[in-house]
C-alpha cells in the first residue's frame, strides 16, 4: 500500500482535544478503507506565515499514513468539508520516518541561545568593546577636496 505524509492546519479557535478528535475521525475513516495512521505528531499552535481565512495562528498536525488511494481521496474530501480545517497538504513518500520530525526537534532546542546571535553569555557592552560612542574620526581636508573636484564638471 502507498505511504503518505499529511500536514493539516486547524483553526486556532478549536482546542487541542478537538484537534485530536479530528485526527481520530481521520484514523477511523482510513480504517474503514483498510488504511491506518502510522505516525501522529502534534506540532501545537503556531503562527501562520500569512492570514488564512482570517486566522493568524493554527494547530499543526503531521500524520504518517498507509492507505489506498480511494481512502486518501475520501479523507481529503472530508477534511475539505470540515470548517475547522484551514489547510491540508498530502505528499506520497517512499517510507515514513519514525524519528521525530525536524519541527519537533526544533521545539526542544528553542531554550538554548546561540551566543553568536547575541543571546546568553554576552561579554561586554557597547562601551566595553573599545568602540567609540558613535562619532567618526574627521576626514582630512585633502580627501574632501579631491571628492569635490571629482564630482564638479570641468569648466570650459
Amino acid at each position: 500500500m502507498p505511504l503518505y505524509e499529511t500536514v493539516l492546519i486547524a483553526r486556532n479557535d478549536v482546542s487541542p482535544a478537538q484537534v485530536e478528535a479530528i485526527v481520530d475521525n481521520i484514523a477511523n475513516l482510513l480504517g474503514e478503507y483498510g488504511g491506518k495512521v502510522l505516525k501522529r505528531e502534534f506540532w501545537g499552535l503556531r503562527t501562520l506565515a500569512y492570514r488564512i481565512k482570517k486566522n493568524r495562528k493554527g494547530h499543526y498536525v503531521l500524520l504518517g499514513i498507509e492507505a489506498p488511494i480511494a481512502a486518501m481521496r475520501e479523507m481529503e474530501r472530508q477534511l475539505g468539508l470540515n470548517e475547522d480545517i484551514l489547510r491540508v497538504m498530502t505528499l506520497r513518500v517512499e517510507d515514513i520516518d519514525e524519528a521525530p520530525s525536524p519541527m519537533m526537534s526544533r521545539k526542544d532546542e528553542r531554550g538554548e541561545r546561540n551566543p553568536s546571535r547575541g543571546g546568553g553569555g554576552r561579554s561586554g557592552g557597547r562601551f566595553e568593546s573599545g568602540r567609540s560612542g558613535g562619532r567618526r574620526a574627521p576626514e582630512s581636508s585633502e580627501a574632501r577636496t579631491s571628492e569635490v573636484r571629482a564630482e564638479a564638471p570641468a569648466a570650459e
